[in-house]
């Protein structure tokens, strides 16, 4: 029960970063009406029918921002570790024969002979 409850919160809080911009827009969203009428830069041209548009990309600026930020801090901690080894290299002695131990074989002779593939297998007739 306890695992189930920490894990959603693990994914939720590693979601939260990613989504950031989904929270600015549902929040821009949901208070629209004051956003227009108290945190618009342009509240007091009505004319311009800006809406608190200005507010909501000036808070998505930030937010790129500060991804950007994060981003460059994360890169600058990173190590990099580069890992050399020498390739491992394979000797093989050669033999030595002494010459009092060498053992003369004998050359084998292959004196067995078939007449019954002389009789199927024939080389082809030259048509010259």
């Amino acid at each position: 029960m306890y695992k189930r409850i920490i894990g959603w919160l693990l994914m939720l809080a590693v979601f939260t970063g990613s989504f950031s911009t989904l929270f600015i827009y549902a929040g821009f969203k949901l208070n629209k009406d004051y956003i227009a009428a108290n945190l618009c830069v342009n509240r007091f041209n009505p004319g311009l029918h800006c809406n608190g548009k200005c507010y909501f990309m000036r808070k998505i600026r930030q937010a790129e921002e500060h991804q950007k930020k994060q981003a460059g801090r994360s890169n600058s901690l990173r190590i990099t570790v580069s890992f050399f080894q020498e390739a491992y290299r394979v000797k093989f002695l050669e033999p030595s024969l002494l010459e009092k131990h060498k053992i003369c074989l004998t050359k084998f002779n292959y004196l067995y002979t078939s007449q019954y593939l002389d009789a199927i297998f024939r080389p082809p007739k030259s048509l010259v």
